[in-house]
């Protein structure tokens, strides 16, 4: 089944979480494609560095907000009366849902029901996407990838909070939904990586911060093994599940987003990559930290988005790992990284 970024061409799109990494490529992405973007963000000082400098934010309707104010997001989708939501808004970093885990499922919890009420209230929109997070399933420690229909019962407060999210999704569509006027959608995507992150307590950031300043890339848990995927991997995959499902309601469901199993890497064998195409004599130190629990085993099964849309991934992570660098580098330069983005996102839709 092809899916065409032509579709968007006119729409109109609210996306939550739009100046946060992901969000930042997505909005890039389908500004590419002329769509009409209505971004709504908390707009957090780290979360906008790539949105800053990607230089997005006079091409869209830029919108500063939290989720969990519901008043003001029923103003916003009044006023913009968007086609097509995509929810991904969130606190993401599961070591700072340890330090604040009522901040935590605030966002995470009751701005999903915030979202998907203002969706209820809003007539015009038609297909509405809830982005998760791989996390949400009960993790076994097992060796084969977790299916969308496995229990959700994330460990820790920001996986246990998606697992709430997917929970409130999933109610308001039996409840309010049936009807067939939205179609709705949660996709569950694996670990990213690619040029713009900034966030702390992601290993491929941690990375390039070394890099930049001559360091060792310290390693918290090396032989934990995830999902690992190029950003354009989960942002192509949420745009084609909103536009298939706004063409025909029989496409919404849950879906899992991520990479075949020979790119579900342990960690240290992940900096050993970014370590050989960085270059520079870059070594990294395996160092456990005694940080909270985390998950040591963990990969989806991708089976159903595969077979429903034919779908599959274009990258490979060693060409991820070479498009981090090739984009990190040039932001070390100083060059122009929005013409980075959109190299790499043509690249990425011709493989």
């Amino acid at each position: 089944m092809s899916f065409d970024l032509n579709f968007y061409k006119g729409k109109k799109i609210l996306l939550t979480g739009h100046t946060g990494f992901k969000g930042s490529w997505m909005s890039v992405m389908l500004v590419n494609a002329v769509a009409e973007v209505i971004g709504y963000s908390s707009c957090s000082k780290i979360e906008t560095r790539l949105f800053d400098l990607c230089g997005v934010k006079d091409q869209i309707t830029h919108i500063k907000g939290d989720v969990r104010d519901l008043d003001h997001l029923l103003e916003v989708f009044h006023k913009y009366q968007p086609e097509i939501v995509i929810h991904m808004a969130a606190q993401p970093i599961v070591r700072d849902s340890y330090k604040d885990p009522v901040g935590t499922y605030s966002t995470n919890v009751m701005g999903t029901v915030n979202i998907c009420e203002a969706v209820r209230q809003t007539p015009s929109v038609r297909s509405f996407l809830n982005v998760t997070t791989d996390k949400v399933y009960e993790n076994k420690e097992w060796a084969w990838g977790y299916r969308e229909n496995e229990p959700l019962d994330g460990y820790d407060p920001y996986s246990n909070s998606k697992s709430c999210s997917e929970l409130v999704t999933h109610s308001y569509k039996s409840s309010f939904f049936t009807d067939g006027r939205v179609s709705v959608s949660t996709a569950r995507a694996g670990n990213v990586i690619g040029g713009g992150d900034f966030a702390n307590d992601r290993i491929i950031p941690d990375c390039i911060r070394a890099a930049v300043k001559g360091e060792d890339i310290i390693v918290r848990n090396p032989f934990s093994t995830r999902p690992y995927q190029h950003v354009l991997e989960p942002v192509y995959a949420y745009l084609m599940i909103a536009a298939k499902q706004y063409e025909d309601y029989k496409y919404q469901s849950w879906y899992n987003v991520g990479p075949d199993d020979q790119d579900c890497f342990q960690t240290s064998a992940l900096v050993d990559l970014f370590v050989k195409h960085w270059g520079d004599g870059l070594k990294r130190v395996n160092k456990y930290d005694g940080g909270p629990h985390e998950a040591n085993f963990l990969k989806l099964d991708c089976s159903k988005l595969k077979t429903t849309f034919g779908w599959k991934p274009h990258w490979n992570l060693e060409t991820a790992i070479e498009k981090v660098v090739e984009w990190s580098k040039a932001w070390v330069a100083g060059e122009d990284v929005r013409l980075v983005m959109n190299r790499q996102i043509e690249e990425f839709l011709r493989t």
